[in-house]
């Protein structure tokens, strides 16, 4: 199969695009998405996004990581934005369908602005948290990521007993200052760190607010290694979060086209 591709990038997190609105790519196997994703032989990519024509919206972003499971991404659907736009889409304001339901978006000059779902449940694990952003993200904070190995720790935690079957992504947090926060996360599916991680900086942000009780419209800066995002929503009850926006940017890298 020949397949014709589009590479973007969100702050470091890369993935290969494909316009499956004709339905082109729909049997694409597991270790076709693994071969595409994988950085030696294949292209290279944190995860495969077909965008999928839809009944109940503009457009459905199917996501793959490069394990071939699924999940929400929210770097992901940004990039999608992006890509829908130069199929001939209007997503100045859309609407599209993903894998924890329908969401919204607007693109600007320089950034995406993703509605992410709402959540209703953190887990307080002693001085850790868990919840659940499109994808389940577990959080630590820490005085000093510079000596930090997120791998490690990530690892040591993702196949520990109670996720090993299932999975969870691991995000370690730095405090930088007021709503400022620095982030390195471990991903499922990919087993290793990622440059930037939108669901997980979404979980970090709200942990942040429900930590320090930061209650009422809130936007939070966050620093990855690929570059910077913001996540604003209002927590109009402990541990309760409404109106969740991702905002960061959406970049083009290069069209292509590989044999699998």
């Amino acid at each position: 199969m020949l397949v014709q591709f589009s590479k973007y990038q969100g702050t470091g997190n890369d993935f290969i695009l494909l316009n499956n609105l004709d339905g082109a790519y729909d049997e694409l196997t597991v270790d076709q998405i693994s071969y595409l994703c994988d950085r030696r032989f294949g292209i290279g990519a944190d995860g495969v996004i077909k965008v999928n024509s839809s009944t109940e919206s503009s457009f459905e972003v199917d996501y793959y990581n490069p394990d071939g499971s699924k999940s929400f991404c929210g770097n992901g659907a940004r990039c999608a934005v992006a890509f829908a736009k130069t199929l001939g889409l209007d997503v100045t304001n859309t609407t599209f369908n993903a894998f924890d339901g329908l969401h919204s978006a607007s693109l600007t000059l320089d950034d995406v602005s993703l509605a992410m779902s709402d959540v209703e449940e953190i887990e307080h694990m002693d001085m850790d948290y868990l919840l659940y952003t499109g994808s389940p993200h577990y959080v630590r904070f820490v005085e000093s990521l510079h000596h930090s190995d997120i791998v490690s720790v990530g690892k040591y935690i993702r196949y520990s007993d109670r996720f090993q079957a299932d999975g969870v992504n691991v995000n370690l947090v730095e405090v930088t200052g007021e709503n400022k926060l620095e982030v390195l996360t471990y991903e499922r599916g990919v087993e290793d760190e990622t440059l930037s991680c939108g669901t997980g900086v979404t979980a970090v942000s709200m942990s942040y607010a429900y930590k320090e009780d930061l209650m009422g419209l809130q936007t939070i800066d966050i620093k990855v290694k690929g570059g910077n995002l913001k996540v604003a929503f209002n927590q109009v009850s402990k541990g309760v979060f409404k109106e969740v926006r991702l905002i960061g940017p959406a970049k083009f890298v290069f069209l292509g086209e590989i044999n699998v």
